[in-house]
């Protein structure tokens, strides 16, 4: 394999959301690449602008250059101004730098994965906080790790869930991320991963065949009770704490939204490699932008004011300021065995 191809067979592994992989390569040469970045906004309620969509761009980008770094060489790039937003186009040029070392974080690309189940909740080390802010860098970090702080988070999170599983914008997402059956997928969400128990999952696997049947359990049976109570509330108590990273003034443009997604990476892979895990909790924070721009997301009036209500919450806990310029949001716990977990389509797949 050359080493181009070993790249970029690295590089697949940076998360998406869902696991939509909305990236192909197309490669120029042995020093060349480029590297088209898609979106989901036409179908997922929570990447309506494209931003998620981005940060995953920045997260491949990262993940790239780290493992570049590991073959001696240096990774540098630049987008297309004229790109439409749902169609980036990036030309990524590999440069020989003797003295470049690899990357500390480069054997955790692959490991790396989202633990949806409680984990351990050992309280972080003042060492590890460092060495987590520093790969954040130039992102500020701002922790919740006391229970009183956790919980608030949790809550926080708990109630965003009765927004995102009681629209219908978000039922075209949720019906189709997950692999149901499965312990591994390629390119979605294993049922395994998703962070409920057996019994719970079969019943989200029949609830979700139809909206109509969404619809029914969460009007009469409490049908979004439990999935919040296994998804959000214990697990945002069951952890060490949650994390926000905060840019040092608010993203705009595409480019703001790439780079945020190089210090999560570099934060993520940080987290993998002092032995702990984590899981993003973003929908808070995509429906507080969405509120912030007056972007219409739902047509329900109940899920709409659900929305404001969380960006009010969440302005009081990070600082209005800080909210305008937060980028992503995820809880980090100790490592807890993992059942099952997401992979990604072969390099095969993602050649243009």
């Amino acid at each position: 394999m050359r080493a181009i191809e070993a790249i970029l067979d690295a590089a697949r592994w940076a998360p998406s959301g869902d696991n939509t992989q909305t990236w192909q390569f197309d490669i120029l040469a042995d020093d060349r690449v480029r590297i088209h970045g898609f979106d989901t906004r036409d179908w997922c309620v929570y990447d309506l602008d494209g931003h998620a969509s981005q940060l995953a761009l920045g997260a491949l980008l990262e993940t790239l250059r780290i493992a570049a770094s590991a073959h001696g060489l240096r990774a540098e790039w630049t987008r297309r101004a004229a790109t439409a937003d749902n169609h980036l186009m990036i030309d990524v040029v590999l440069t020989p730098d003797p003295g470049l070392g690899a990357d500390e974080r480069r054997p955790y690309i692959e490991s790396r994965s989202v633990q949806r189940r409680a984990m351990g909740s050992a309280a972080l080390s003042a060492a590890e906080k460092a060495e987590l802010e520093a790969a954040a860098v130039p992102c500020r970090v701002i922790w919740f790790e006391a229970l009183p702080a956790r919980a608030s988070i949790a809550r926080l999170n708990f109630d965003s869930a009765e927004i995102r599983l009681t629209i219908p914008e978000a039922y075209r997402t949720h019906s189709t991320i997950i692999e149901w059956g499965a312990r591994f997928s390629e390119d979605r969400i294993p049922e395994v991963a998703v962070g409920v128990d057996p019994a719970t999952a079969r019943l989200m696997r029949f609830v979700l065949a139809s909206w109509r049947r969404v619809e029914f359990f969460n009007r009469w049976l409490m049908g979004t009770l439990v999935p919040r109570l296994q998804l959000d509330l214990i697990p945002g108590l069951a952890c060490s704490g949650h994390a926000y990273l905060v840019m040092p003034s608010p993203p705009v443009t595409v480019d703001d939204y790439v780079a945020a997604g190089q210090c999560m990476q570099r934060f993520w892979l940080t987290v993998e490699k002092l032995g702990m895990q984590s899981q993003p909790e973003m929908t808070p924070l995509i429906f507080a932008r969405y509120v912030r721009e007056n972007r219409p997301f739902t047509d329900l009036p109940a899920g709409r004011q659900g929305a404001a209500g969380i960006a009010d919450r969440l302005a009081a806990l990070l600082g209005p300021e800080a909210l305008a310029r937060a980028t992503w949001a995820c809880r980090i716990g100790r490592r807890r065995a993992l059942p099952g977990r997401s992979l990604r389509k072969p390099l095969s797949a993602l050649l243009r």
